[in-house]
């Protein structure tokens, strides 16, 4: 048996007026997907827990079969070990954005999606002048970048109860209300404060504005934790599997469950990735692999950035470029089932990640179908198949 999973990061949305009342994924024109729909089953699934902030570590995990009120510490440590970064057991990882705020306003949480040269150096300057020893800026790709923390003996100032908003929930908005929050919050307070002194002026910046680019204005820290001891995929589920990310996250994930890692040339996370590549990766993959999981950041890049326009379009090459070259090939190997399911809803309306359901359908050997014709929210509402922990979808997913 082979599997696929199709991840489009942040689909799920609600209908939009500038779309004749459709939402994106009913807009776009997707037949691969559809033909899922209508070869298989479709149903909804709700992958982050009132309790827990909705974004895409708690998400993905849930979505991937892991009880997130079981294994979820945080965020940032799976991007520290997606960068091959072992954390001890007083050590702490800290997602550190690269952000532009202007008047105690949000204005962009990627600063411009800001080069990775420009950021390293940012961050090199940054740490340079921090008199701390114990704590390590970690540069990443463009805006996604890590703060460690070496606790070393001694235990951390940090606890579960340490919190920190995710910046790209605060696009446009105010952030005067929510800097982090919870013990040792003053410790993370200062060294953003620190990054304001440091940034401001700095060559990097000064180049940007220029050029007539957004500034890095300073860090954002949120998402800490430790790393997670998480059941491998192949002990919880019984098979293997192979990731193709352009995230850290996913890619930390998916180490963390005993998943390799399909590095693709052209994959950036963004809008401008390389879907058919992507597509391509994933076809050679199944010559390998049991599983293969494509994840796709675009759709939820377009969703922060309130562009309802791209969101269609991304969703469009996804399913020309991932979908039907992975649906077309799967026979060639005799028994297969494919799934395509986002991780969290991500509104256009807000620019920020949601908590609620979202869509998901699957096809393939052993699954009778449904009288669903398309890929939707809509059609995912009229479905009886519902799992409100959405750890419970994957067991359903793969075949005993």
């Amino acid at each position: 048996m082979k599997y696929v999973i199709i991840i489009p990061d942040g689909c799920a949305d609600e209908a939009q007026a500038n779309l004749d009342g459709k939402t994106p994924l009913q807009a776009a024109h997707a037949p691969a997907m559809d033909s899922i729909a209508a070869n298989g089953i479709v149903g909804r699934s709700k992958n982050v827990p009132d309790h827990l902030t909705a974004g895409s570590a708690v998400a993905n995990m849930s979505l991937l079969g892991y009880d997130v009120n079981r294994y979820f510490t945080g965020r940032a440590p799976l991007e520290a070990a997606a960068q091959g970064i072992a954390l001890g057991a007083n050590d702490w990882a800290i997602r550190c954005n690269l952000v532009t705020v202007e008047d105690q306003i949000m204005r962009d949480f990627t600063a411009g999606h800001i080069g990775n040269d420009e950021g390293r150096r940012l961050l090199e300057d940054l740490q340079q002048q921090s008199p701390e020893p114990y704590i390590e800026f970690t540069p990443g790709v463009s805006y996604r970048n890590l703060l460690i923390y070496r606790g070393g003996e001694v235990p951390a100032p940090f606890t579960d109860e340490t919190h920190g908003t995710p910046p790209h929930d605060l696009t446009d908005k105010s952030i005067k209300e929510d800097y982090p929050r919870g013990p040792g919050s003053d410790r993370l307070s200062d060294w953003m404060s620190r990054s304001v002194e440091v940034f401001t002026g700095h060559p990097i910046n000064q180049a940007r504005l220029a050029r007539g680019e957004r500034p890095a204005t300073n860090v954002w820290l949120w998402g800490l934790g430790k790393t997670p001891k998480l059941t491998s995929f192949r002990e919880l589920h019984g098979v293997s599997g192979a990731m193709i990310t352009a995230v850290d996250l996913l890619r930390g994930l998916a180490q963390l469950v005993g998943w390799k890692c399909v590095e693709v040339p052209g994959a950036t996370g963004y809008t401008d990735t390389d879907y058919g590549a992507k597509g391509r990766y994933a076809v050679e993959e199944l010559a390998q692999s049991d599983l293969v999981c494509v994840h796709i950041e675009a759709s939820d890049e377009a969703s922060h950035e309130g562009d309802g326009a791209a969101k269609v379009k991304a969703l469009e090459e996804i399913d020309q470029h991932i979908v039907a070259p992975l649906i077309n090939a799967l026979p060639d190997y005799g028994d297969y089932r494919v799934l395509v399911s986002p991780d969290h809803p991500t509104f256009l309306r807000t620019k920020t990640h949601s908590h609620g359901y979202v869509p998901w359908t699957m096809c393939g050997t052993g699954i009778d179908p449904d009288a669903l014709q398309t890929y939707d929210e809509v059609a995912a509402g009229r479905s009886d198949r519902c799992f409100e922990a959405g750890s419970d979808l994957m067991p359903s997913f793969i075949r005993p």
